[in-house]
């Protein structure tokens, strides 16, 4: 089948390398400079086929894929053989397309092993106010259809001073356009900073447990407290309801596909949405991820694609449908093979 095709196609574009621009193209889009996620530092453009969208790193020196323009009819190739036919390059609004997204501080004292954000410049996210970002997602929407506003950010100097900036963000956007989905990724250290990011007006929740395993979590995050995270959850449930929340594990620092399944299993058990996101080495965090797991091996297309199907079936036995999900990554679907939307 078609979608099959494809969906092995988005698999194998998003864990490989680059795209190599052709000489004198010119991108209908502004470029999107990431500060987190799988991107971060690098300049990027959103590629879409089919019902399926990723997100990767451009460059006019060099690429594992080849844009081609024949008279606006945009195909990939793969270090020179035919790839993909029948691309569109998407606009970003912010980090993403369709979704203002921001980043409050790339910087964090906790300095996770997977994580480039805090290795890029100090000055990459400039200082986001609630006031600016307002008037950030004003501007887009002159041009571009927005859907949602999600914000995120590092821990700079404390979990509390975090949190609250994050909520008087939510607030403005709040304020401003009060049907808008907003969603919010913090590490919350209690149950008060998930309570005071719900009456804000947050409507979605992503907090990370990272790793399948507390053994690979000590090794890539050994300053955070994964028991605290997988405990709030089961707050966060409470506060935001069943289908609100939802939670990062990274796969391919070691893991076995048993231990995968089994925190899927436990996470979907409490109502929580879990979202998988393949391991992706960069310039930024290669070293500190070889200091902290040594080598381990690339996640394949062929992992990718049964891990989703695992996630997908767990999600049905526990009648949880991430097709609700307005905000954030599960709405973005750029980096990740996401259940119901994907697959």
């Amino acid at each position: 089948m078609e979608e099959d095709v494809n969906l092995r196609k988005k698999a194998e574009l998003s864990l490989g390398g680059g795209i190599r621009l052709p000489k004198g193209f010119v991108m209908p889009y502004r470029l999107s400079r990431s500060t987190a996620g799988p991107g971060a530092g690098s300049s990027s453009a959103v590629f879409a086929f089919g019902k399926y969208r990723v997100k990767k790193g451009v460059s006019y020196d060099s690429g594992e894929f080849e844009l081609h323009d024949e008279g606006g009819v945009l195909s990939l190739t793969r270090n020179g053989e035919p790839f993909l036919n029948g691309v569109d390059i998407k606009p970003v609004v912010y980090h993403c397309p369709e979704q203002a997204f921001f980043n409050l501080d790339q910087r964090c004292m906790y300095n996770c092993a997977f994580c480039a954000s805090p290795r890029l410049d100090r000055n990459a996210t400039k200082g986001l106010t609630p006031e600016g970002i307002v008037g950030m997602v004003k501007d887009a929407m002159v041009s571009k259809t927005v859907g949602s506003v999600s914000l995120t950010s590092g821990v700079v100097d404390s979990v509390d001073d975090t949190v609250r900036r994050m909520a008087d963000a939510v607030y403005a956007v709040r304020s401003e356009f009060p049907d808008m989905p907003i969603g919010v990724e913090p590490y919350a250290s209690c149950a008060e900073h998930i309570r005071i990011l719900k009456e804000a007006g947050a409507d979605e929740i992503k907090m990370n447990l990272e790793t399948a395993t507390e053994a690979i979590f000590r090794k890539v995050c050994p300053e955070l407290d994964r028991d605290g995270i997988f405990r709030l959850l089961s707050s966060a449930v409470d506060i935001f309801g069943r289908g609100r929340v939802t939670s990062n594990i990274i796969f391919g620092l070691g893991e076995t596909d048993a231990e995968l399944k089994e925190i899927l299993e436990d996470l979907c058990g409490m109502d929580v949405i879990p979202t998988l996101r393949a391991l992706r080495y960069n310039a930024y965090n290669g070293e500190s991820l070889k200091a902290a797991i040594g080598d381990v091996p690339k996640v394949t297309p062929d992992r990718a694609l049964s891990t989703a199907r695992m996630l997908k079936d767990c999600l049905e036995r526990y009648d949880l449908d991430s097709g609700g999900c307005r905000t954030m990554c599960i709405e973005c679907t750029c980096c990740d093979l996401v259940p119901f939307r994907d697959i």
